[in-house]
C-alpha cells in the first residue's frame, strides 16, 4: 500500500510546510556541515596528526577507517530514531540528535592529536567520531518525514528536495571554513571548523524548538493508531522495502564516497599530487554550491516526471561516469578538477538525493515510515563509510581503474534498484489524484 494516503495527496499541506522544510534543512545544514566535515579533515589532515608512525598510505587507510565507524554505527542511531520518531514524534528527535552532534563536534576540535598524547588521541578520535555517527544516523529520517508530512500533496518532492538541500549547504559551509582555516598554523587548520560549529548548533536548535510536531502524525496520535513496535512491524511486513531503499541509496552515498571523499585523498596520494589541497577543497566548494540549487530541481522535477525516472537517469550517468571521472582528474587541470567534482555532485549525486526525500517515504505507511526510512537509508551507511576504504584499498592493488569500476558498480546497482521499485507518484498517480479531487468538489 502506498503511503500516501489519497487525502493528503489533495491536499495543500499545512500552513507551516515552508517553515518546516526550511528550518530541517537549516538543521541538516548545521549536521552535515558537522559530520562532513571530519570527512574532509580525514582526508586531508588526520592522518598525519593521529597516526604519523604510518607511511602515508596506511595513514590514509586509517583515517578512512576510522571515518567509516561513524558510517557503521548510524544504523543504530536510525533504528532508536526510528523507533522514537514512531512513537513519541518526529520533532523530539530531530532537536535530540541536532545536540548530541554538535557536543560531538566541539569535541573533535579540542582533540589532543598523537604527537601530545600518543596511541590515546585515535582512541578519543574513534570514541566522538562513534557519538558523531549515532547523532547522524538519527537526523535523516526525522527532518525528511517532518517536511514531507507538511508538505502538499502534489509537490512533496519539492519540499522535500529543498530540506536535501540542507546537505550541499553544510558541504558548502564546511568546506568554505576548511578552506579559509588551511592557511593557519598546525593544528589550527583542522580545529577552526569544528569548533566553529558550535555558533551553528545554537541557532538550530532555536528553529527546531519553534517547528510544530508532524500533522500526520498527530492524527495517528489522536486515533490510537500508532504502531508498538514500529521496527519489528517494518521488518516483518515491509522488508521488501527497506532492501529496495537499501540498494537505491548506496547509489547515492557510496557513489559520493569514491568520487568526493576518496578523491580529495587521491588527489595528493602520488609521489606529486595531482592538484593542491586548495584546488580540491575549491573544487569541492564549487560542486556544492551548484548542488544546493541542483538538488531541488531534481526534487521537484521528480513532480512532474516521477520518481523512478529521474532515479533511473540518475544512475546511468553515475555508470558512465566512473572511468571519465578519473581520467578527467589524472590531467591534473585545476579547472577539469573542479568541472570533474561538479558533475560527480550536482549531477550523480543529487539527482539520486533529490528524489530519495519523496520516494523513500511514500514507499512505506506513516505508522511505521520513520522506522522503515531511517532503517534502509542508516544501514547503507555502513557500506557507504567503509567505501573509501575500499577504494583506496582498490587503488593500492589496481590504480585508478578499480576505484573508478567501483563507481560504476554503485550505480548500476541503484539502477537495477529503480526499475524493480515501484512507481510512487508518476503520471498515472497525479491523473488519479486529479479525478479525486474533481469529485470531491462535485
Amino acid at each position: 500500500m502506498a503511503s500516501s494516503a489519497l487525502p493528503h495527496r489533495i491536499s495543500e499541506g499545512s500552513p507551516q510546510k515552508m517553515r518546516v522544510a526550511v528550518g530541517c534543512g537549516i538543521g541538516a545544514t548545521i549536521e552535515t556541515y558537522d559530520f562532513i566535515g571530519f570527512g574532509t579533515a580525514a582526508a586531508l589532515y588526520f592522518g598525519q596528526a593521529f597516526f604519523p608512525e604510518s607511511d602515508p598510505l596506511s595513514a590514509s587507510l586509517l583515517s578512512f577507517a576510522t571515518l567509516g565507524i561513524g558510517f557503521a554505527v548510524r544504523p543504530l542511531g536510525g533504528i532508536i530514531a526510528g523507533h522514537l520518531g514512531d512513537r513519541i514524534g518526529r520533532k523530539p528527535v530531530l532537536v535530540a540528535s541536532l545536540l548530541l552532534m554538535g557536543v560531538a563536534t566541539v569535541l573533535i576540535g579540542c582533540l589532543p592529536t598523537y604527537e601530545t598524547v600518543g596511541v590515546l588521541a585515535p582512541v578519543l578520535l574513534v570514541a566522538v567520531r562513534v557519538v558523531q555517527g549515532l547523532a547522524f544516523g538519527a537526523e535523516w529520517g526525522g527532518a525528511i518525514l517532518m517536511t514531507f508530512e507538511h508538505a502538499p500533496g502534489r509537490k512533496k518532492g519539492l519540499y522535500t528536495g529543498i530540506t536535501q538541500a540542507g546537505f550541499p549547504v553544510g558541504l558548502l559551509l564546511a568546506n568554505v571554513a576548511f578552506l579559509f582555516s588551511a592557511p593557519l598554523p598546525g593544528t589550527w587548520a583542522w580545529r577552526v571548523p569544528f569548533l566553529l560549529s558550535a555558533v551553528l548548533i545554537v541557532v538550530g536548535i532555536l528553529i527546531r524548538l519553534k517547528i510544530d510536531e508532524s500533522p500526520e502524525f498527530e492524527e495517528l496520535k489522536e486515533s490510537g493508531q500508532r504502531a508498538k513496535n514500529p521496527l519489528w512491524e517494518v521488518v516483518r511486513d515491509d522488508w521488501r522495502n527497506v532492501l529496495r531503499a537499501f540498494c537505491l541509496r548506496i547509489a547515492e552515498t557510496a557513489g559520493y564516497a569514491v568520487s568526493v571523499t576518496f578523491m580529495l585523498s587521491y588527489l595528493k596520494m602520488g609521489d606529486e599530487p595531482l592538484v593542491s589541497g586548495s584546488v580540491s577543497l575549491f573544487a569541492l566548494t564549487a560542486a556544492a554550491a551548484v548542488g544546493i540549487a541542483a538538488t531541488t530541481l531534481w526534487g521537484h522535477a521528480s513532480d512532474s516526471f516521477g520518481r523512478r525516472p529521474i532515479y533511473v537517469l540518475g544512475c546511468v550517468i553515475t555508470v558512465l561516469w566512473g572511468v571519465p571521472l578519473f581520467l578527467t582528474v589524472n590531467t591534473g587541470v585545476a579547472a577539469l578538477v573542479v568541472a570533474a567534482f561538479v558533475v560527480s555532485y550536482a549531477i550523480c549525486q543529487n539527482s539520486l538525493a533529490g528524489v530519495q526525500g519523496a520516494w523513500f517515504s511514500e514507499l512505506f505507511d506513516a505508522r511505521t515510515r520513520t522506522a522503515g526510512v531511517s532503517l534502509a537509508y542508516q544501514i547503507s551507511a555502513v557500506v557507504s563509510g567503509f567505501t573509501p576504504l575500499i577504494a583506496t584499498a582498490l587503488y593500492a592493488g589496481t590504480g585508478w581503474v578499480g576505484p573508478a569500476v567501483l563507481f560504476s558498480a554503485y550505480g548500476l546497482l541503484g539502477l537495477v534498484a529503480a526499475v524493480v521499485t515501484r512507481e510512487t507518484w508518476g503520471p498515472a498517480q497525479r491523473r488519479n489524484v486529479l479525478v479525486q479531487k474533481e469529485k470531491a468538489v462535485v
